[in-house]
């Protein structure tokens, strides 16, 4: 007798042991649903107190899985951090996650912490470096050695290689990326109807041919700026959120410019060769376009002149350019048959 007793007093107590962590998981699911509700992009912000209740203190495995991004808002003026864009590509992985899940999946949610706040939660991850984002999966018992760090290097995608980490990394789909309208219904409305005014103004100018279009001046300038354009790496600063220049590392008063190293470029390096490619390019056209209705001979060679000069600085100062960044030297090479 006392031997069923002992045993029923044991299952009993499994029993509650099993109903009591249910309910506290369900507990902790809930709290994150609410936290998540109030926020604008859905990502919960996190501080050691809130890390310790849904990351530390619950029993493994927890029920839900976190995607964490480390932030540090003293550092959002280093534009070579990206810490302002890669937070906004954040949240915008977050939203679309919740939307495409119609705020009903509990298997993983979006968080965030700031250093100044939570210095013990960036030393209990092991974070020593910026940007930084992490994923604490069910099981993980240790935040730093059992979670799964994104690389750095592929965070050139934003969002979508957030995502695709999330994929990779658990069995959920995030779904297409949902970003924000560049305009809202508001501004395009108001656009539209500035355009349904302007259409009658617009149009009796066209047929008259006096639109800045007709203007052979504008498609110079046109030319040129595209010229400018190609030739000085704008499209690479665009793609890659390259900044114009760095501070100085030693010397926190002083900018730096030109990079040395082939690895980077910056913006400003890259203005500088163009202009000097633009340079050329002008000359070129101002002596095959301009310069053949000249009728005197001695400013036709003056002209000349001054062209294969300005020229050949310019190429020089590239080739010299590319030399100190690289390493690479260019060498000219005399015909075989005159040495």
């Amino acid at each position: 007798m006392a031997a069923h007793f002992f045993t029923l007093s044991i299952i009993t107590l499994s029993l509650f042991v099993v109903a009591s962590s249910g309910g506290l998981e369900s507990e902790l699911v809930a709290d994150l649903l609410t936290l998540q509700a109030e926020s604008k992009s859905g990502v919960i912000h996190l501080d050691d107190r809130t890390v310790s209740k849904f990351l530390t203190s619950p029993r493994t495995p927890r029920p839900y899985s976190f995607l964490i991004f480390f932030d540090a808002a003293n550092f959002h003026d280093k534009p070579e951090l990206r810490l302002r864009e890669l937070r906004r590509e954040f949240e915008i992985v977050a939203s679309s996650f919740i939307t495409n899940h119609n705020s009903s999946n509990t298997k993983l949610f979006f968080g965030d912490i700031e250093f100044r706040e939570s210095q013990s939660s960036f030393q209990l991850f092991g974070v020593n470096s910026l940007p930084h984002v992490r994923l604490v999966g069910p099981t993980a018992k240790s935040l730093k050695d059992d979670s799964d760090v994104m690389d750095q290097g592929d965070f050139s995608r934003l969002a979508e290689s957030m995502a695709e980490f999330v994929e990779s990394r658990t069995k959920l789909t995030v779904g297409p990326i949902r970003r924000p309208p560049a305009l809202s219904k508001m501004q395009l409305g108001l656009i539209t109807a500035l355009l349904l005014l302007c259409l009658p103004l617009v149009a009796k100018r066209i047929f008259a041919g006096e639109t800045l279009l007709h203007d052979p001046k504008i498609w110079l300038s046109g030319a040129v700026f595209l010229y400018f354009i190609s030739v000085s790496g704008a499209m690479h600063n665009i793609i890659r959120k390259m900044p114009m220049f760095l501070v100085d590392r030693n010397d926190p008063n002083k900018l730096v410019f030109f990079y040395q190293g082939s690895g980077m470029q910056l913006g400003a390096e890259g203005f500088a060769v163009g202009f000097l490619y633009t340079v050329v390019g002008l000359l070129l056209a101002f002596v095959t376009h301009v310069l053949v209705y000249v009728k005197d001979a001695t400013a036709k060679r003056l002209a000349m002149l001054f062209t294969l000069l300005v020229s050949f600085w310019a190429v020089k100062k590239v080739i010299l350019l590319d030399n100190w960044k690289t390493g690479y030297g260019i060498h000219g090479f005399w015909p075989s048959s005159w040495n």
